[in-house]
């Protein structure tokens, strides 16, 4: 371009850079549309309430509120209002651990008895800094105990007077044997940072990070301060809203403590392609896939990281994200290095489908196809059971649940059912879970639910029989078989080893393009069938059958598919309920 304009008149050349800013700004503005019509019909449905910021190339496109930030007064929403994070805090407290790192104050592959001698000494003298970031301490999520949301949630805690509620539990598994989420380990984070620094978690924050940044919307969320454009936390009920629980901050702390302005994350999102905060070493080890987590994803430091789909196309793109949820309020942050793109939702209504939300946006600023929102099934039928009670809330699902205008989710039927069990709702609960598991016949995950609801009902018997099938499904379903042992029950028949003979393995070699980019390479050491998806690390697959192979790390499973020819020709991929078909390639 520059070769050719030297050429021109310099009318000429003012004409030509006036129309490639009409058209720039025209583009911009398509897609700002867009998101605005995808964002206000969520809100039409009641999907969404809260603030949204788009970036594209590093530049802001598109921000906006949406809904109110207090329903009491009147007050909207806007792109400069403060949320709640939850769990978008962890990016933040592992920043705080790296520079300690960088700094030779903190060695991340220590035990945490180095830093906190009083810790018991049989878990602590095993658990390293680097697996509480990555969550593969193995010690127990304090905010899944039973008991615990409405036991402890209200009282505040210092912070090593917490760690007791969590310190002598005995561990999930050996650390560094499998990925699973816990508050816990980035509770200790939290701590351990306090002791090395002699200053507490959010002088830390603002210190290391905020100030910076010039972040001055973003801090750690104490009930007693008064914030200018605080937002509210909700919640549903039945069709309407009420104010969150109470939650004290000193509860989630280094897990989850964190408020920010969408404006704000976009200083954030801008400061990590720089080496403001961590040298260029510290910041690759920042964000390097540690540990298979979340289906196709890893987890880093912090953070989510692998290929996200790119609205309704079949092309995926690399992300870096993490997601929010704490009373009254669920996040998400999602980055794309490659074009520098970034999608901020916060929202105030707690439960917003931020997943979907992101996913069209994704299309949008990639010129792709994408989803417009349907209302939810489990929406609907949840206004009606609270309304009219749980048969007429299925009377209601078999109305609308095949209509194009309702939207049918495993995962949001799943929530509901925990929601009623939450609020005590047990016969509602367990009927919900009962209709999930006839609704979604493959889903391990389903049948593990519905056990829980049993369980909580009484129903000894038949939450056996349904561990049992969620194991059977799954065999790597290590909470299916705990509670099955738990209960007296004997699993050895449900772990008996299958051997598949390596003249049928060999047959399964090869690669299998799931979807564009993203490629799933199966190899085999001796018996041993192993697998590697794009940017991933390797991961061996265990046989339920000849041809049916599942993942002991994420709850996945793979089927290989021969052809009229007699031939392996694809392999079909089961997570969630829902199946992926590649085609092998090679």
């Amino acid at each position: 371009m520059k070769s050719q304009l030297k050429f021109l008149s310099l009318k000429k050349v003012f004409l030509v850079l006036a129309v490639l800013l009409v058209c720039h700004v025209t583009f911009a503005q398509t897609k700002a549309d867009k998101i605005d019509q995808l964002i206000s019909k969520y809100v039409e449905y009641g999907k969404f309430n809260g603030s949204v910021l788009v970036a594209n190339k590093g530049e802001v496109i598109f921000k906006k509120g949406y809904g109110m930030a207090n329903m009491e007064w009147d007050m909207p929403n806007a792109s400069n209002t403060k949320h709640r994070l939850g769990s978008i805090t962890k990016q933040f407290t592992a920043m705080l651990i790296l520079q300690l790192a960088q700094d030779g104050k903190l060695d991340l592959q220590a035990p945490i008895t180095s830093y906190l001698p009083d810790y018991p000494k049989e878990a602590g003298n095993i658990i390293t800094i680097h697996h509480l970031l990555t969550h593969t301490s193995g010690i127990p999520n304090y905010t899944s105990f039973p008991g615990f949301m409405e036991d402890e949630s209200r009282n505040p805690y210092t912070p090593e007077a917490f760690i007791e509620k969590f310190q002598d539990k005995n561990l999930d598994f050996k650390p560094g044997e499998r990925f699973n989420y816990s508050n816990s380990g980035y509770f200790l984070l939290g701590v351990i940072a306090e002791k090395l620094t002699d200053k507490s978690y959010g002088v830390l924050l603002s210190e290391k990070i905020f100030k910076p940044l010039d972040m001055h919307a973003t801090g750690f969320d104490n009930h007693s301060d008064i914030l200018k454009n605080r937002a509210t936390g909700y919640e549903k009920n039945a069709g309407s809203y009420k104010n969150s629980k109470y939650l004290d901050m000193s509860i989630p702390y280094a897990a989850g403590s964190m408020y920010s302005t969408a404006e704000d994350l976009y200083l954030w999102d801008q400061a990590l392609y720089t080496n403001k905060l961590l040298s260029k070493k510290y910041m690759e080890l920042y964000f390097k896939p540690q540990i298979s987590a979340w289906g196709n994803s890893h987890y880093a430091y912090g953070w989510g990281v692998g290929y996200s789909k790119i609205g309704t196309s079949t092309d995926s793109i690399y992300a870096i994200q993490h997601g929010g949820g704490i009373n009254g309020f669920n996040t998400n942050i999602l980055r794309t290095p490659s074009d520098k793109s970034l999608i901020v939702l916060l929202n105030n209504t707690g439960g917003a489908p931020l997943s979907n939300i992101t996913n069209a946006i994704l299309g949008i600023i990639n010129n792709k196809t994408y989803s417009m929102p349907k209302k939810s099934v489990a929406d609907a039928m949840l206004t009606v059971i609270e309304a009219k009670g749980i048969d007429a809330g299925i009377t209601h699902y078999n109305e609308i649940k095949d209509s194009e205008l309702y939207n049918l989710e495993e995962s949001d039927l799943n929530a509901m059912g925990y929601q009623l069990m939450g609020s005590n709702n047990i016969e509602a609960s367990v009927k919900v879970f009962e209709l999930i598991v006839n609704e979604f016949p493959k889903s391990s995950n389903a049948y593990d639910s519905y056990a829980e609801a049993l369980m909580t009902s009484g129903k000894k018997d038949l939450a056996i029989i349904n561990y049992k099938k969620s194991v059977t499904l799954n065999p790597a379903n290590q909470n299916g078989i705990d509670f099955l042992k738990k209960l007296g029950e004997d699993v050895s028949d449900l772990l008996k080893n299958v051997e598949v003979p390596e003249a049928i393995l060999e047959t399964y070699i090869g690669n299998y393009q799931l979807m564009p980019g993203f490629i799933l390479a199966v190899n085999r050491e001796g018996s041993q069938l192993k697998t590697q998806a794009t940017g991933q690390p390797v991961f061996d697959v265990f046989p339920k059958s000849e041809n049916v192979f599942y993942l002991k790390v994420v709850t996945a499973q793979l089927t290989f598919n021969k052809g009229n020819s007699g031939n392996i020709e694809s392999v079909t991929l089961l997570q969630g309920g829902r199946e992926i078909t590649g085609k092998r390639i090679n």
